[in-house]
């Protein structure tokens, strides 16, 4: 069985000479839910933003990263068919990324975009069997009722989960999710760890989610890693993250749960930006 992620000696270094990623070697099989945990600024965003080809290496080094087969980038260089890669890549940011303006629906249809030609999409014509496929995401993840009021009038967690039924329209054989919960309340934060987590042991999809809650992460993922300054510093099952492991990954800064994350902006999808 081939690895649905790799990546090796991947490095990224900001203005100032400040080195955010430095990353050796870390391989995810497929059908894995894994937590990416550390304190703010650890590198988590960037490492998962590098993942999906959002963002580049620093060029000169050896590095290269594999998503499902396919090199999304080598030494600093991104794919030149890095948009086709994307198709098999869901990614939930932080903070939803939907068009509020447009409905449930057509912004859960947009993850159709990438198989239809662009006359089909101009004028929001998505076949049949695809609006089909979006009601059927939408009742996967508990929102199908929801589907023609606007995207903007959705609670915080029920916008999350119409962005995760978008990935599904997508077809992703892996999913990354940013932050997802961080700026949802308890309740809401479950129902959307429970629906990844749900499409991880249905659908065998491979998930990677960064989170900033350690327990939420030992609740619903079997393996996590953490990182320090861009490194990781911890990578296995939930039983051997001690509060000496926790010490390390977070310093004086050991998470609770009143601490909230800076929020990471997510650019606008192309068919949003008109």
């Amino acid at each position: 069985m081939h690895p649905a992620i790799v990546i090796e000696a991947l490095e990224k270094t900001f203005q100032g000479n400040r080195r955010v990623l430095d990353i050796a070697s870390l391989t995810v099989m497929p059908g894995e839910m894994v937590a990416i945990i550390g304190a703010s600024g650890s590198g988590k965003s960037t490492l998962l933003r590098h993942l999906s080809g959002l963002a580049r290496a620093d060029r000169g080094g050896t590095n290269r990263i594999v998503v499902n087969g396919r090199c999304v980038q080598q030494r600093g260089h991104i794919a030149r068919d890095v948009r086709q890669i994307r198709a098999g890549i869901g990614f939930v940011f932080q903070q939803f990324n939907l068009v509020g303006r447009l409905p449930v629906l057509t912004n859960v249809l947009a993850g159709a975009l990438s198989r239809l030609p662009l006359w089909r999409t101009l004028p929001g014509w998505f076949p049949e069997c695809e609006q089909e496929r979006a009601h059927q995401a939408l009742k996967r993840v508990g929102i199908e009722e929801l589907s023609q009021q606007r995207a903007s009038t959705l609670s915080g967690g029920q916008q999350q989960r119409a962005a995760i039924a978008r990935a599904l329209v997508q077809g992703a054989q892996v999913i990354l999710a940013d932050e997802p919960i961080a700026s949802l309340d308890p309740e809401s934060s479950r129902r959307v760890m429970q629906t990844l987590a749900d499409l991880n042991r249905q659908d065998g999809i491979t998930v990677l989610v960064s989170l900033h809650q350690v327990d939420v992460a030992m609740q619903f993922c079997r393996r996590i890693v953490a990182l320090r300054h861009g490194r990781v510093v911890f990578d296995g099952a939930p039983s051997e993250l001690t509060t000496g492991v926790l010490s390390e990954v977070y310093g004086s800064e050991l998470p609770s749960p009143e601490l909230e994350p800076a929020v990471t902006e997510a650019p606008l999808p192309a068919y949003a930006r008109a």
